[in-house]
């Protein structure tokens, strides 16, 4: 992105932040934010903007400051920028992912082709925003996301059916072979919809506007795909009992034979 672009997006930024603070709510169990962003006016906006309405925001403008500031404070989110000075914000999440993989993480960045929103979204992104954005827009988001973890807490810490163990807090699944599989936040959130409303069909619509909410970027071949996933982690087994089952005409269901 050209240098003025960045200014001008930074300025759009600045501006916004004259809104009143008390209307956004935030959550307190996950405020730890890490911001990557190596154009400092934008990185300093948005830091400011996140510690007004609560959050507790660290900025690195590098991955080796991304690195050390993720390894000593452990954020719950992390927001990351693509382009940076010594490397690429989605190898920086790849190694981010390895050391930890219970952080949410968001993509903010210019660039907006189709293959790079996958990239991201395939390392387990729950959002990817292209800029400019508002900050409001990047609130609500975080806040689904928030929403959404939260939904997956109030279920039991492990669930066993058969051979397959399923533990939504820490977005994890064991197959029947014993392997652990680590989920991204969509498609734990997919699983978690199907699961609580087992014997229930949904479309893919009412899966997007379920999971991605207002975010109209997923199409139906994008949720097929995350099916096409959760099938091959949850059916490796004829023995095993869950079962999401597709409704011609219609979309998904998860049905659970007797364990």
């Amino acid at each position: 992105m050209e240098l003025s672009n960045w200014r001008r997006n930074a300025l759009y930024l600045r501006f916004q932040i004259k809104e009143p603070f008390m209307s956004v709510s935030y959550n307190r169990d996950m405020n730890k934010i890490l911001i990557v962003e190596d154009e400092e006016n934008l990185g300093i906006t948005l830091q400011e903007y996140l510690e007004n309405i609560g959050y507790d925001a660290y900025l690195a403008q590098s991955v080796q400051q991304a690195q050390e500031i993720f390894n000593s404070v452990e954020p719950h989110v992390v927001l990351m920028d693509i382009g940076l000075p010594d490397g690429s914000g989605l190898d920086l999440a790849r190694w981010m992912r390895k050391k930890k993989d219970t952080f949410l993480l968001f993509f903010l960045s210019a660039l907006n082709d189709p293959d790079t929103k996958v990239e991201g979204l395939e390392i387990g992104a729950e959002d990817y925003i292209t800029k400019p954005f508002a900050l409001k827009e990047l609130t609500l988001r975080l806040e689904r996301s928030f929403q959404l973890k939260k939904q997956m807490l109030e279920l039991p810490d492990e669930l066993s059916h058969g051979k397959l163990k399923i533990w939504f807090s820490k977005f994890q699944v064991q197959d029947a072979a014993g392997e652990i599989i680590h989920l991204g936040q969509k498609e734990c959130a997919i699983l978690e919809l199907l699961y609580q409303s087992k014997g229930k069909a949904f479309t893919r619509d009412e899966i997007i506007d379920r999971v991605w909410g207002e975010d109209k970027y997923p199409s139906h071949r994008t949720v097929d795909n995350y099916i096409v996933k959760l099938r091959k982690w949850c059916e490796t087994d004829s023995t095993t009992p869950l079962e999401i089952q597709s409704i011609r005409g219609i979309g998904y269901q998860l049905n659970i034979k007797n364990d």
